[in-house]
C-alpha cells in the first residue's frame, strides 16, 4: 500500500532537512564495506571498494561488483561512478554510471576486462572504482526546427583532428 500524498510530502520534507547539499549519508548494508575515500586532498574521485565474501573473477562479460553500502544525498547533485586509471591501463574497465538520488539500493559497480586480457581477480577491499559528484542543473528539453550554425556544424567523432 503506498502512502497516501501529504505522508510523502512530509516524507520527503524530512529527507531534505537531513541532507545537505554538501553531504552523503552512506548506510553500510555490509559489515566489511569499506566508505568511499579520497586518496589524496588533491583527488576529485572518492575510491570505492569491493565487498565480497569471497574473490570474484571478472573477464569479458560484465559483472556487478558490491560495494557493500547505499547512500543518500540532496536531488541536484550528480553521482557517477567512473573507471580508475590504474585498472583501465590493465585493461581491466568499469563501465561509467549515474546514482540517481532517489536510489537507496547497494552501490554496484559494472566491470568486465578486455578481450586481451583474460580475466582479472577482484579481491574483499579492492579500490575497483571512483565516484565523483558534481552539481546537475535542471534544464528544460525543447523541441526545435532548426538549430544554430557553428564552425563545427554537424562534424562528428574526430572532426576536430588529432
Amino acid at each position: 500500500m503506498s502512502p497516501d500524498p501529504a505522508s510523502a510530502l512530509l516524507g520527503d520534507v524530512a529527507r531534505k532537512a537531513r541532507v545537505s547539499r554538501h553531504s552523503i549519508r552512506i548506510k553500510r548494508i555490509h559489515a566489511n564495506a569499506r566508505l568511499p575515500e579520497r586518496a589524496t586532498a588533491g583527488s576529485t574521485g572518492y575510491d570505492l571498494y569491493a565487498c565480497l565474501e569471497e574473490p570474484l573473477e571478472v573477464g569479458p562479460e560484465p559483472v556487478r561488483v558490491p560495494t557493500g553500502f547505499a547512500m543518500e544525498f540532496a536531488s541536484g547533485l550528480d553521482v557517477q561512478i567512473r573507471p580508475r586509471s590504474g585498472l583501465s591501463s590493465q585493461g581491466v574497465l568499469v563501465v561509467l554510471g549515474t546514482v540517481d538520488s532517489d536510489y537507496r539500493g547497494e552501490v554496484l559497480v559494472t566491470m568486465y576486462t578486455l578481450h586481451h586480457r583474460r580475466s582479472h581477480v577482484v579481491q574483499d577491499g579492492d579500490r575497483i572504482a571512483q565516484m565523483v559528484v558534481n552539481r546537475a542543473d535542471e534544464v528544460s528539453v525543447e523541441l526545435a526546427e532548426e538549430l544554430s550554425a557553428t564552425s563545427r556544424d554537424t562534424g562528428g567523432h574526430g572532426s576536430t583532428g588529432r
